[in-house]
């Protein structure tokens, strides 16, 4: 039996004992997980998913986390003065082996769904960071006009929005911890310190 399936937004074909190189996932070097997005199912006769096979599923043992040969690019700008620059790069994969094929009971197994990988800093704001930035709008009955603040402008406003950060009100309740999760979350790069948002924003909320 060989089943056909998509982890990492590509698609593999796969028998019991296959060794295989796939985007990195969320799992330890040997624990169990399972795909459940299965398209085709191969034996006796060939199933085909209308996308997915329902209650199919491949097991597969996790190996280990490895990282990939280093692949060179060299990267040319035309009309910029003759900028050039080399740059290497080694994707994170986890290495597999697949143990089972199961044609149908796939969500009776009990085993861990294999998902992909997500960075920390792509990571959804949990409850308490929110808390801890004070991004909630019961800080300010209503939205200020942050572009008021040094160096932020169309792009960076929406930045801070999407955040939840609407008001001066907030920005002038930030402590020092606060500062430094956001400038790593939005990538500010120090913007907040030195351009003094915090000390702008009091004397506005003061000015009313």
């Amino acid at each position: 039996m060989f089943a056909v399936l998509k982890t990492g937004g590509k698609q593999y074909k796969v028998k019991s004992g296959d060794l295989l190189r796939i985007e990195k996932i969320c799992a330890d070097a040997g624990e169990t997980v399972q795909f459940n997005d299965v398209l085709v199912l191969g034996g006796k006769e060939t199933i085909v998913g209308d996308p997915l096979v329902g209650g199919a599923a491949v097991q597969a043992k996790v190996i280990d986390q490895i990282k990939s040969k280093k692949t060179i690019n060299f990267v040319k700008r035309r009309r910029k003065h003759g900028s050039q620059r080399t740059k290497g790069h080694r994707q994170n994969i986890t290495l597999v082996e697949i143990s089972d094929i199961l044609s149908k009971g796939a969500d009776k197994t009990g085993i861990k769904a294999a998902s992909g990988y997500v960075p920390k800093e792509k990571l959804p704001i949990k409850a308490k960071e929110a808390s801890n930035l004070k991004v909630a709008m019961s800080a300010s009955k209503k939205a200020d006009d942050l572009t008021q603040l040094s160096g932020v402008g169309p792009a960076l406003l929406k930045k801070l929005n999407a955040a939840g950060i609407h008001s001066f009100a907030q920005i002038a309740a930030w402590t020092t911890e606060d500062v430094l999760a956001l400038d790593k979350r939005l990538s500010l790069k120090g913007r907040i310190e030195r351009d003094g948002w915090i000390g702008q924003s009091k004397t506005l909320v003061e000015k009313g």
